[in-house]
């Protein structure tokens, strides 16, 4: 090797380790991954996998050179590693070998994106990252619902935009659906508070940002935006009140409230086609209840291990296939995350599902109660979110519900986790001058 290339080598580590790079490689994963519908749209499905595996590759090569910041057992908290071992070995008895591995690889490569933010941006910078594409991407669904529906008056198909502004709703934005534009926009609203509260940004934008968000979510008529805007408002008067708290008490109020929230979730899994009714989804809990009964049928088939893992249903494979053929639909996932995980990967899967969402909410929410910064609060309300939503849609299985899953995930086990006693140096991606 030359003395010029030898030079260029250690330029290469030094712009990998740096932190423009770093906020870059963030900003390109969020607008990658909520704009994964428009880019597949515009470009097609090749362009799309193309963009992220190239993030993927780059997202590997910042962590290889940022490895001293860092150690092996923080790197990826075990519960994940175990669900997705676990969906590697569902190939084994997949009937779709092909398909399975395509939605594992799918699975892997968001996981990948996501770690990778974990490791390099702390949570305020996360925030940010995430707060500035959530304003573009809002910002060009109201444009072209404006296009659509109001100046052209005419739906724009290839982007799955029906022109129902004028009517006020439901509109879909750049997402596709209205379920995932009310999603997003309840993700918005999270990331915009938090900016508001850290005055990360001017008070004017945070403002235009949260009307925006406000505006997009109620014209999206999405029934899950309520269950959604609800759990998110109680989570945070919670906390609020555990923080409020002098630190001697703080332990009985959080054991008050975790009882709360097992009844309340419980409640909500026993009454949630009850509450899809009050909410005036009658066609939507009449196509779940006939979709999770015949799901049921075949859970029973295979209630340990499942049909294998498949991430997005693909129409073609049983018993995929099999379910929209008898429902006469064309349905991409269960409409309910727990169920999805139930039917791919069975109770095994399911359990550690449930294990991992359950160690983050409860790492990130002790973390929330006991630091001083607000921004701490954004872990527990997304992780609130995105069970919330996993009760009516799948959307915390496969792209942005998954992206930000993982990020979660990954900065609570950064924190009260066992790691702290095996290796005592700092974990990557927090505020040590907060809190």
């Amino acid at each position: 090797m030359s003395d010029p290339e030898l030079r260029r080598v250690p330029r290469v580590i030094e712009l990998l380790r740096s932190a423009d790079l770093s906020r870059a490689y963030t900003l390109c994963v969020f607008a990658a991954v909520l704009g994964a519908h428009l880019i597949s749209r515009l470009s097609g499905t090749v362009t799309l996998v193309t963009v992220i595996a190239g993030l993927c590759v780059l997202g590997i090569a910042i962590l290889a050179a940022r490895r001293r910041e860092f150690s092996l057992p923080r790197l990826v908290p075990l519960t994940l590693l175990a669900l997705v071992a676990w969906a590697l070995i569902s190939m084994s008895w997949s009937i779709d070998v092909t398909a399975a591995l395509s939605g594992w690889v799918s699975l892997c490569a968001i996981a990948v994106l996501a770690v990778t933010i974990g490791h390099v941006r702390d949570t305020l910078q996360t925030v940010r990252a995430l707060g500035d594409v959530c304003r573009v991407a809002l910002g060009a669904s109201l444009a072209l619902e404006i296009l659509s529906g109001v100046l052209f008056d005419t739906p724009l198909d290839f982007l799955g935009i029906q022109g129902r502004l004028a009517e006020l709703g439901p509109v879909q934005g750049v997402f596709g659906t209205r379920n995932m534009l009310g999603f997003v926009a309840v993700v918005a609203l999270i990331t915009f508070a938090i900016e508001l509260r850290t005055q990360s940004v001017r008070r004017g934008v945070a403002v235009l940002s949260l009307t925006l968000a406000g505006a997009l979510a109620l014209l999206s008529a999405s029934p899950t935006v309520y269950v959604l805007a609800a759990a998110v408002l109680l989570a945070a008067a919670a906390l609020a009140i555990v923080r409020a708290v002098p630190a001697h008490r703080r332990r009985a109020v959080q054991w008050l409230l975790a009882g709360v929230v097992v009844a309340v979730g419980l409640t909500l899994v026993i009454l949630q086609r009850r509450i899809l009714d009050l909410l005036g989804a009658r066609d939507d809990l009449a196509l779940r209840s006939e979709l999770w009964t015949q799901v049921n049928y075949y859970v029973r088939m295979r209630p340990v291990q499942g049909w294998g893992w498949i991430g997005a249903w693909d129409r073609d494979v049983p018993p995929y296939y099999t379910l929209n053929f008898l429902l006469q639909e064309s349905h991409g996932s269960a409409l309910n995350a727990f169920v999805d995980v139930l039917l791919q990967i069975g109770w095994v899967g399911l359990v550690l599902f449930v294990a991992m969402i359950a160690t983050a909410v409860v790492r990130s929410w002790l973390v929330a109660a006991d630091r001083r910064s607000v921004v701490y609060a954004w872990t527990p309300l997304m992780l609130v979110t995105l069970v919330a939503v996993s009760l009516f849609e799948s959307f915390t299985l496969v792209g942005t519900g998954w992206l930000l899953l993982v990020i979660c995930v990954v900065r609570a086990g950064q924190s009260r986790s066992w790691r702290d006693r095996v290796d005592p140096r700092p974990p990557t991606g927090t505020l040590p001058t907060i809190g």
